[in-house]
């Protein structure tokens, strides 16, 4: 059988596990028509031992061999379900393909989930983009360059603005139909203080072991323990603060911002540095709420934060209007548009002037409700989005 005969009969295998996992991605199929859920894989199969169907008893090399195939042939969406399809195939499967398919800061893809709360690449970033839906109040975040004309274009995560009294939060969900905070679609929050010039970034999960018992006093009791099921983790985690100067004086000028990145020490940007990895999320397989990290779990408390800064534009005198680089992928000018830089202190670190320089986030505004986000090491997807997100929220003392 060829290469893509074993793929395409994975895909449409009905005996066992592979029925039901076929049924499965049927369903899938219609809603990224629909385009109303995310279509990363889930992290939990339901797997029976005795029901894994045929494609469990291949040996193991011809089956490290043909994952390998699908990982290194499929590097984008949509044909990246096909890594996807492998994975759900059986529990065999599923372990062999995570471990050959890497995190996004050493391949640049993004396959399962938990994908989305890892590191960006270090050498090139990933492009997004932002559809906001004003009717609903819903913010999408989908990958790739461009928005698609056939309406393929691949869901990420989904965020929604509820307006408080004293206080305006985005709840993001890994799909655009289920904000419900009780969910495990779940993931985190955005929440801004009542001037709308502070926001404080909430995950569903720790950044570190040590991180909840040092930080039980930035821990948020979501629900008590009877409404939430014990696979949903009942706690917020603070792992940044997004800050707008005030402008008093109504100056001309772009929006100032910093972002403090508690979860991610400024050693990260440094030679030899890293930032903390999470490999699945917490409610998987019945697990109590404990990130699992690729590092020996430390107390961030000790540890410098990263923080970002806005990179400062330039005024142009023929167009009359602050200016900056960002090669092409920002076509109109707001207020919102930024650019996001590691702030350094020369006579504290000893950092390269490039490595100074270099564009950590840029959003921008492409369209009436269409925007671009380029997210690259050491933010994640999930970071990167709820910074985004907080350029949408009323800001009139900040401009």
């Amino acid at each position: 059988m060829s290469f893509k005969g074993i793929v395409r009969e994975l895909k449409e295998m009905k005996d066992g596990i592979g029925g039901s996992i076929s049924r499965r991605g049927e369903a899938e199929g219609r809603h990224w028509r629909n385009r109303t859920r995310s279509h990363i894989a889930p992290d939990v199969v339901p797997f029976d031992p005795n029901q894994q169907g045929q494609w469990a008893n291949l040996p193991p090399e011809l089956l490290l061999d043909i994952i390998r195939r699908v990982e290194e042939s499929e590097t984008s969406w949509p044909a990246r379900t096909s890594v996807v399809f492998c994975a759900c195939a059986c529990k065999s499967w599923r372990e062999v393909t995570k471990e050959i398919v890497k995190t996004p800061e050493a391949c640049g893809r993004l396959t399962f989930p938990i994908s989305l709360k890892q590191p960006g690449p270090r050498e090139s970033p990933i492009h997004c983009f932002i559809k906001r839906d004003r009717a609903n109040s819903v913010y999408s975040l989908y990958f790739g360059l461009t928005p698609s004309e056939d309406d393929s274009d691949k869901l990420l995560l989904a965020a929604k603005r509820i307006r408080r009294a004293t206080s305006t939060d985005f709840i993001i969900s890994l799909v655009s139909d289920d904000f419900s905070r009780a969910s495990s679609k779940y993931i985190g929050k955005l929440r801004s203080n009542f001037l709308g010039t502070k926001f404080t970034i909430y995950d569903s999960q720790p950044p570190s072991d040590a991180a909840i018992h040092q930080h039980c006093g930035r821990l948020s009791r979501r629900f008590s323990a009877k409404q939430v099921s014990p696979t949903v983790s009942a706690c917020s985690y603070s792992i940044a603060t997004v800050s707008y100067e005030l402008n008093v004086l109504r100056t001309r000028g772009p929006r100032r911002m910093h972002c403090i990145m508690h979860s991610i020490p400024f050693s990260s940007i440094q030679e030899g540095g890293s930032a903390p990895t999470p490999t699945s999320f917490p409610q998987s397989f019945d697990e109590p709420a404990v990130s699992k990290l690729k590092e020996p779990a430390v107390n961030i408390s000790s540890r410098e934060p990263l923080v970002l800064k806005n990179k400062a534009p330039r005024w142009h005198e023929q167009l009359q209007c602050w200016c900056l680089n960002f090669k092409g992928r920002v076509t109109v000018a707001s207020v919102k548009n930024f650019q996001l830089v590691a702030a350094v202190d020369p006579s504290q670190h000893n950092i390269p002037a490039a490595a100074q320089e270099t564009t950590i986030l840029q959003f921008g505004k492409i369209g009436k409700d269409m925007f671009t986000m380029d997210y690259c090491y050491p933010l994640s997807a999930f970071q990167a989005f709820a910074i985004c997100l907080s350029s949408f929220d009323t800001k009139p003392a900040c401009e």
